[in-house]
């Protein structure tokens, strides 16, 4: 099954699509540069383009939890969000959670040698990528790490 994730930002949304036959993960092919819209119908028109794309069946957004596993009023505005995505596109929303995938996306481009704004316009593609790896892990059964 093929699915395309969304990390879903303030001032850019990364995608990453992957399915649980191979476990594969990339980037979202075409959308090589994040989504850079803020206006929550211009970012919903590029995720249904973006499906149109890639013809996931099903969706996963990163959901921003409290390092306590509570609810912030970030993660109710994405399930808000992942609501109109879900009744735009027709394919389900599943959340993963996302703690820490900004971070680990830094740590990953520390040594690149991408300048501090290169680093910027990549970090919600790779968070993106990692948080659909780590869902995928776990449809495959597979230990996350």
């Amino acid at each position: 099954m093929r699915y395309l994730a969304i990390d879903l930002g303030d001032k850019r949304t990364g995608l990453a699509v992957g399915d649980t036959v191979t476990g594969l993960v990339g980037l979202a092919g075409q959308l090589e540069v994040s989504i850079k819209a803020n206006d929550g119908q211009l970012l919903l028109a590029a995720i249904v383009k973006a499906v149109a794309l890639h013809g996931p069946a099903g969706l996963v957004m990163g959901l921003p939890l409290n390092m306590d596993d509570s609810e912030g009023p970030r993660a109710k505005s994405v399930r808000v969000f992942a609501a109109r995505v879900q009744q735009a596109t027709g394919l389900v929303v599943r959340f993963q959670d996302e703690r820490l995938t900004t971070a680990e996306a830094d740590w990953s481009m520390a040594r690149s040698g991408l300048t501090r704004g290169q680093k910027k316009e990549k970090r919600d593609q790779i968070a993106a990528r990692i948080l659909l790896e780590e869902f995928l892990e776990g449809e495959m059964g597979r230990p996350p790490g």
